[in-house]
């Protein structure tokens, strides 16, 4: 397959994003940023091919008993555009449109807490990837305030094959996790959706977003890491205060609610896709209740991505509709790896359940 290659300068690329989260900016110079963004977006799909390849293969050397679970994605354009605004708005330009990190991205899920070390310390950390690493996080150790716990890895593509010289530089983050923490931030994307909040960016109800940081840390207690600063450390009080405020939320009976509203959309998707299927596109209208989702195989990438900004552009701005274009090899992981698109808050509610119960 053809893919799409950087078609613009590192100053065209930065100007496109800030005429993009420029209130005052005309529709005309608004299309033309939008070409440059949906080029620069495209053209991260190669490298990110090669690094989610190697991710997988890697993560095959950990977990040998089942099916690793293995996403790649390319960060929607509002995500893109809400990121540099904050960096952006009253304060020096502190991130610029081609230096982000994350524009594509790839995950891997694995069951236990030491399998994700052991993915990220020793295959990655003491590796020998050719390519360059530019940066790691280690939130287990020491988890965000918001409670998110991960390892991330940022790597510059690098190449000396003349053909692929060109994406020489770009950037590719690399998450690994645990299913529970993976569980953990599928929960909070969607809460976000529904409630249409932005707790993922620190934004939102306090009561929602002081939920969420106590259950990261009991997560953390069962995975014997350390919990989120600030939190309850005795785990009965802990309990007892996650029991109240997911009563007071009403989480588990609105997290239930939600997935019953587009149960039917899981039964006849399934019977929609063949396993040669690699590309998923996912569009979900909260109020309509629908969600839509085109399949894509292999050598159709480029088409994928490029109905992918089609639609972005046919939602713009509105809060009530989400686009995402994920990399799959079938249904099963992409349900896996995204159950918050299919509403599937089981494991959640049933560690929430334990939680409540224990004491």
């Amino acid at each position: 397959m053809a893919w799409e290659t950087p078609q613009y300068t590192k100053s065209d690329i930065n100007n496109a994003g800030k005429v993009l989260i420029n209130q005052h900016s005309s529709a005309t110079e608004i299309e033309s940023a939008l070409k440059v963004l949906d080029n620069w977006r495209a053209s991260h799909s190669y490298p990110l091919h090669i690094f989610q390849m190697t991710l997988l293969n890697k993560t095959k050397r950990v977990e040998k008993k089942s099916t690793p679970i293995v996403a790649q994605r390319l960060k929607r354009a509002p995500a893109i555009l809400y990121k540099l605004s904050r960096h952006y708005y009253g304060r020096a330009p502190s991130m610029k449109l081609y230096q982000m990190q994350d524009i594509g991205g790839c995950r891997s899920v694995l069951p236990t807490i030491s399998q994700a070390r052991k993915l990220y310390e020793e295959h990655y950390l003491k590796g020998d990837l050719k390519h360059i690493r530019r940066g790691e996080k280690d939130y287990v150790k020491i988890p965000k305030e918001d409670g998110y716990r991960s390892f991330h890895l940022i790597y510059e593509y690098k190449s000396k094959n003349k053909a692929k010289m060109v994406y020489n530089g770009l950037l590719i983050e690399i998450q690994i996790r645990s299913k529970l923490q993976h569980v953990w931030a599928t929960a909070i994307e969607t809460v976000d959706f529904f409630t249409r909040q932005a707790l993922k960016t620190n934004e939102g109800e306090k009561e929602w977003f002081d939920f969420f940081r106590l259950v990261s840390s009991a997560f953390a207690m069962m995975e014997r890491c350390p919990i989120v600063p600030g939190t309850i450390a005795d785990e009965k009080k802990l309990y007892s205060e996650i029991k109240r405020k997911a009563a007071s939320l009403n989480v588990i009976k609105k997290m239930k609610s939600w997935k019953e509203a587009m149960k039917f959309f899981d039964r006849d998707v399934k019977k929609s896709f063949t396993n040669d299927t690699q590309f998923f596109l996912l569009e979900l209208d909260i109020l309509g209740e629908k969600l839509n989702i085109t399949g894509f195989k292999k050598d159709k990438e480029q088409t994928a991505i490029e109905e992918y900004a089609r639609l972005e552009k046919r939602h713009s701005g509105k809060k009530d509709f989400d686009v995402v274009l994920v990399g799959f090899n079938s249904f099963k992981d992409l349900k896996k790896a995204y159950p918050n698109y299919f509403l599937d808050s089981d494991e959640f509610v049933e560690h929430l359940t334990q939680i409540i119960s224990k004491y």
